[in-house]
């Protein structure tokens, strides 16, 4: 059945975890009949350092301490009183979400950034990138295997009725993959990381959730090329946002190596988390959402893939560079949630 999700990160400041996680949770319960509902543990990024996205997964490397550096997030001797405001931002998350998910049973997503993106924005303690030493990064990837299952803990601990979706970002990939990131002086590029490397180190993150009992999907953003890793590393989806994935003279989300890519994943059994833009609005007619539509289902349709597969697709707003009002990401979803069930028609016709 077709589904609707987000990604984690939720307007609002101190004091409105709950408010959020309690504005999600309901939303997602209202979507149209015939249409799943992934709720998701929200993350509100606009209560500073600790409560962004890789200050957030960071925090949660017990092996690898880290701290707040003049270029972002680094590697750190010992914890300190960074680490300790990432660890109290989360577990008021955690607290929000004890109170406003009782009772649920069912699919619960969290999102936490992946490891290669992680390598590729935290510093060492005295260097480069940690993607720069081979070693660092495969301890990182171990790290976080360890993470993983030690935060899926917290979260069944809140929620028992709770089946984990690991939602793990890698915007970066493709820039680590093709040697384009610059190093710390910015006057040479970093290597580029061959496809076997970047597999294992997925594999034991996606292996640790897996042991968890939590399903993965691994969002690549418009990194297309990233989608035979994702499959060879064992996760369970893959998730594209498909309006970037367009070329120059093609129609928005059509990109026919992209989607050759997606058919053969999809043939594997792996499902799609599709990423879509917010829906064009017109004073006339309110928001446009066959577009929204069409950019799934034409592609869907061109590559030859099987109508009823667009029952398996999950939907999800493609994240923002700076947050909107929750009033705004609230519509999102609800549009999401006609977009799915117009989904569902189509594959069930």
């Amino acid at each position: 059945m077709t589904a609707v999700s987000g990604h984690g990160p939720w307007p609002g400041g101190p004091r409105d975890e709950l408010v959020a996680q309690q504005t999600v949770l309901d939303d997602l319960a209202a979507l149209p009949t015939g249409v799943d509902a992934v709720p998701f543990l929200t993350q509100l990024t606009g209560r500073g350092p600790g409560a962004d996205a890789v200050g957030r997964t960071a925090s949660l490397l017990a092996e690898m301490p880290v701290e707040l550096g003049p270029h972002g997030w680094k590697l750190a001797d010992h914890p300190g009183v960074d680490v300790r405001r990432a660890e109290s931002l989360r577990r008021e998350d955690l607290s929000a979400l004890a109170v406003a998910a009782v009772g649920h049973d069912g699919p619960l997503a969290v999102e936490l950034t992946g490891p290669w993106t992680l390598a590729a924005q935290l510093w060492s303690a005295r260097g480069d990138r940690v993607l720069a030493d081979v070693g660092a990064r495969r301890d990182l990837s171990l790290a976080l295997a360890e993470a993983v299952r030690g935060h899926l803990a917290d979260v069944r601990a809140q929620v028992p009725g709770a089946t984990p979706v690991v939602q793990l970002t890698e915007p970066l990939l493709g820039q680590v993959h093709a040697g384009v990131l610059p190093s710390f002086s910015g006057y040479s590029r970093l290597r580029a990381v061959p496809g076997p490397d970047v597999v294992e180190g997925l594999r034991p993150v996606v292996d640790a959730a897996h042991d968890a009992g939590a399903r993965v999907v691994v969002h690549l953003g418009a990194t297309w090329v990233g989608v035979p890793p994702v499959a060879l590393a064992g996760a369970d989806a893959v998730g594209l946002d498909l309006g970037e994935l367009g070329g120059a003279g093609e129609a928005a989300g059509w990109n026919e190596r992209a989607w050759e890519l997606l058919a053969r994943a999809t043939e594997r059994g792996m499902g799609l988390w599709a990423g879509l833009p917010p829906a064009t609005v017109s004073q006339c007619s309110g928001p446009q959402l066959g577009e929204l539509v069409r950019l799934v289902a034409e592609p869907w349709r061109r590559i030859g893939l099987p109508a009823a597969g667009l029952a398996d697709v999950t939907l999800l707003a493609a994240p923002r560079r700076s947050l909107a009002g929750p009033g705004t990401h609230r519509a999102e979803l609800a549009n999401l949630g006609r977009v799915a069930e117009a989904l569902a028609e189509r594959a069930a016709s």
